[in-house]
């Protein structure tokens, strides 16, 4: 799925020239701290709630205030993971689209991405989610698919990131198309990996808290 797709034309975006007002009340009817601002097609910037907020700016008109995120844009064809992954680095919690002329296409807002994600077909089949935490030189996805599937269990996603208590591990998730998975995990220990996570599984017995945690690294792009 690519961004021009997940655009979501009930946002609007504001023009340099309209009034504060325009802008709060286009805020609290969308129930958004940010909205997207365009001049003659072009994406110049965000405008938030803290901004408008501030007692020291007290402008009329929006392109009055210093705005941000002018960088928080990703191309029509970039992939969703793109559009998280600008968000994180700008810092905002949504992104706008151009097309190859620079011209602004819409935004796209992190809610709509994880609203995305979560329909796509390897999150929504039933199965086990796997955590695993590597060593760099250790990581081998072709050695774990290997015990994985000689088991007749099919990897429908994987996902790697820096292991969040040492950046200098990794941390692996699987999404795996069965629920019984004991015999791979027991497998994949013995092999020498270390198996921190397991969800959906037909055993399952994981606390609230852990069960939370494996669904937010599972959606931590």
């Amino acid at each position: 799925m690519i961004a021009k797709d997940l655009i979501n034309y009930m946002i609007p975006p504001l023009k340099p020239q309209d009034k504060v007002s325009k802008a709060k009340q286009w805020m609290d009817e969308l129930r958004l701290s940010e909205l997207p601002v365009v001049d003659n097609g072009v994406f110049v910037g965000l405008i938030d709630e803290e901004l408008l907020l501030n007692d020291e700016l007290k402008y009329p008109n929006i392109g009055d205030y210093p705005l941000l995120g002018q960088k928080c844009t990703v191309g029509a064809g970039n992939h969703y993971y793109d559009v998280l992954k600008t968000s994180n680095i700008e810092g905002f919690r949504i992104v706008a689209v151009i097309d190859e002329l620079n011209q602004y296409l819409g935004v796209v807002s992190i809610e709509d991405v994880v609203e995305a994600f979560a329909k796509n077909s390897s999150v929504s089949t039933p199965g086990a989610i796997l955590g695993l935490r590597l060593k760099f030189n250790d990581y081998s996805l072709t050695e774990i698919s290997r015990i994985i599937e000689s088991n007749e269990v099919k990897i429908l996603s994987s996902y790697l990131s820096p292991h969040s208590e040492d950046p200098n591990d990794l941390h692996l998730t699987l999404k795996l198309n069965k629920e019984d998975i004991s015999h791979i995990i027991s497998q994949l220990e013995e092999a020498g990996f270390t198996v921190e996570s397991a969800h959906n599984t037909a055993s399952s017995s994981f606390d609230e808290k852990e069960r939370i945690d494996i669904l937010m690294k599972y959606l931590k792009i």
